[in-house]
């Protein structure tokens, strides 16, 4: 028998199969004018970061977002541009993050290094978690603050948003107090150590093992000298590792008490995370040649800036403030906490 409605449903299936070819197509024009942008402003970041010395370009491209978002309106045209750089570039560029580690090296630290590494973080987490309990924090936000402080930065905020689904505001706070507190620790942790009276490398293994993001440890460290910069590198990366271990527990947690609402259940470890991982074992082997490593450090530095530029658009100060004083103080709080267990293990435990 003749179905009267087969050719309109064959026309509606024909007409679904064309939207549906269209749509990424569609989404990538409407990604693009971000996209560009935010790797554009990455691009001249490295550029005024190779010509002024001690200039981070991810460090300038943050602070040049938060600028835009604070000062002017951002055209709607680039929204999802930007949405796509503060989340996909940025995990490509952790990924590309583990071809710096060398295990060998890290391992290299020593023992008693390596003790500072995981009670900075280890400590510096918990009591983040504990102080933002006490200030009635909820706990999306204080892992969030817990996370970027104690291990790197805006890379394991994004990690850990990944695991918990966070919200987007609370993500700008984490990623705005990372911002904030570690861009003054650019010049206090130098002071710290020379007030000490430590030694170069000593005060580059109190600013590795305390301060928050990768840039923001080359920045002052450059500025104490070629000695401190190389411990307090290769200190900061050690710290880096534990972002996968960290978020493992964060996620397993989070299923066991079943904290994550709406949806499937997270990843246990974010697909990014274990590229940075594997990253990180095939630059141990040795086997990749120095021009390779060469050219995705600088294309790791490029996907991080833009994704640095991205996540600055997303920190309104303003909106920072109207949620009231309790994660600027938890911010500060962590901060004390990392530079206090920093400056303890520097003292008893110095770089060999």
């Amino acid at each position: 028998m003749h179905d009267p409605t087969s050719p309109v449903d064959e026309s509606a299936a024909s007409r679904t199969d064309e939207s549906t070819h269209r749509k990424p197509a569609a989404r990538l024009a409407s990604a693009l004018p971000g996209l560009l942008l935010c790797l554009l402003v990455g691009a001249l970041c490295m550029f005024a970061s190779h010509y002024a010395n001690g200039l981070s370009a991810l460090l300038l491209a943050i602070v040049l977002g938060a600028l835009w978002r604070n000062i002017a309106p951002i055209p709607q045209a680039f929204e999802a541009g930007t949405a796509i750089a503060g989340k996909q570039l940025l995990r490509l560029g952790i990924v590309l993050l583990g071809l710096q580690l060398s295990l060998h090296t890290i391992f290299g630290l020593g023992p008693g290094a390596l003790l500072v590494v995981a009670l900075s973080v280890g400590v510096t987490f918990l009591a983040t978690l504990w102080i933002g309990k006490k200030l009635g924090m909820d706990l999306q936000q204080r892992l969030l603050i817990a996370t970027g402080f104690s291990i790197c930065g805006a890379a394991a905020v994004a990690g850990t948003e990944n695991v918990i689904k966070a919200k987007q505001e609370q993500v700008a706070t984490a990623i705005g107090l990372v911002v904030l507190f570690g861009t003054l620790m650019i010049p206090l942790m130098p002071a710290v150590g020379l007030l000490l009276g430590m030694e170069e490398r000593s005060i580059g293994m109190l600013i590795g093992a305390s301060t928050h993001e990768v840039a923001q440890v080359v920045a002052a460290s450059g500025s104490v000298g070629a000695g401190a910069l190389a411990v307090a590198v290769t200190v900061k990366l050690a710290r880096v590792v534990l972002l996968a271990p960290i978020i493992a527990g964060v996620g397993l947690y989070m299923r066991r008490n079943q904290l994550v609402q709406g949806g499937k259940n997270p990843p246990l470890i974010p697909l990014f995370v274990l590229g940075f991982l594997a990253a990180a074992v095939l630059r141990t082997t040795g086997v990749l040649p120095e021009i390779l490593l060469s050219a995705a450090a600088s294309l790791q530095t490029l996907l991080l800036a833009a994704a640095m530029f991205a996540l600055g658009l997303g920190v309104h100060l303003r909106g920072m403030l109207k949620s009231g004083g309790r994660a600027l103080l938890l911010g500060l709080l962590a901060t004390l906490v990392i530079i206090a267990v920093s400056i303890a293990g520097t003292l008893l435990l110095p770089p060999a």
